[in-house]
C-alpha cells in the first residue's frame, strides 16, 4: 500500500489532515493572541513602574524582568500548569471532589506565555517612551493639556510609534512560544502535527507541513505589522 504524498496529507481528502491542521493553526493563533494581550497588560504596568513608579515599584519591575528573562519559557508553562492544577485540586477537595483536577491547558499556556512576554513588553515600551523627545511632552504641558489628554494624544501614540518594531518582534516570539503549550494537551498546530506523525508514521512530512504553516502565519503577521508601522509613521520623514 503506497503512502500518501505531502500534498495529500496537507489536503482535505480521505488521507488528508487539512481540517485537523487548520484547527491546530487557529488554536495557535488564539493562544498567541491571548498571551500577547496578557503580556501587553503586564508590560504596560511594568514600563510605567520603571518610568514613573516609586522605588518599590521600580524594584519589583526590575526583579520581574530579570527573573522572567533568565528562566526557560517551558519551565514557566510547567509552573503555571502543574501549580494551577495543584490549586484547583485542593479547592476541589474542599467541595468533595476526588482525584486530580487539571488546570485548563489553554488558560495555563496563555497566562504563561503572557507572563514571559510581559518582561519583553516592559523593556520595549520603556525604550519607546525614552525615545520620545522631551520637547514634545514639554510643548503639550505648555499648551495646558491635562495629564490624561497628554497621555492619550502625545505620549501613547509617540511611544507606540517608536516601540512598534520591537512589539512586532515580541509577537513573533510569542507565536513561536505558543508551540510549547502543546505539553499541556492543547490541540494547537504542533500538537496536531505530533498526532498526525504518530498515526501515519510520517513525522518528517507532518513537521514540514507544520513549519510551512508557521511560516505563513509569521509572514502574514509581518505584513500587518509593516502596514501598522507605515500608518503610525505618516508625516514623519525617514532618514
Amino acid at each position: 500500500m503506497s503512502q500518501p504524498g505531502l500534498f495529500e496529507l496537507a489536503g482535505f481528502g480521505p488521507d488528508g489532515w487539512g481540517h485537523a491542521l487548520l484547527a491546530g493553526a487557529w488554536m495557535t493563533i488564539l493562544v498567541a493572541i491571548a498571551g500577547y494581550a496578557v503580556g501587553a497588560c503586564i508590560g504596560t504596568l511594568g514600563a510605567w513602574a520603571k518610568i514613573a513608579g516609586n522605588g518599590f515599584a521600580r524594584a519589583t519591575a526590575d526583579a520581574y524582568t530579570t527573573v522572567l528573562r533568565g528562566i526557560p519559557d517551558l519551565l514557566v508553562i510547567y509552573l503555571f500548569y502543574f501549580g494551577g492544577s495543584a490549586v484547583v485540586t485542593a479547592v476541589g477537595r474542599l467541595f468533595g471532589a476526588e482525584g486530580f483536577l487539571g488546570f485548563p491547558g489553554f488558560l495555563a499556556g496563555s497566562l504563561a506565555v503572557g507572563v514571559t512576554s510581559g518582561a519583553q513588553f516592559t523593556e520595549v515600551l520603556r525604550g519607546g517612551f525614552k525615545a520620545v523627545h522631551p520637547g514634545e511632552i514639554e510643548a503639550a504641558i505648555a499648551c495646558g493639556m491635562p495629564r490624561w489628554l497628554r497621555l492619550r494624544r502625545i505620549i501613547a501614540p509617540l511611544t507606540l510609534r517608536h516601540a512598534l518594531p520591537g512589539l512586532g518582534n515580541v509577537w513573533q516570539v510569542v507565536l513561536k512560544e505558543s508551540a510549547l503549550v502543546s505539553i499541556t494537551g492543547v490541540a494547537e498546530l504542533l500538537r496536531q502535527a505530533q498526532v498526525g506523525a504518530g498515526s501515519t508514521g510520517l513525522p518528517f512530512d507532518f513537521y514540514l507541513i507544520a513549519g510551512a504553516i508557521y511560516l505563513m502565519i509569521s509572514t502574514v503577521s509581518s505584513l500587518i505589522i509593516q502596514q501598522a508601522e507605515r500608518r503610525l509613521s505618516r508625516g514623519v520623514r525617514r532618514d
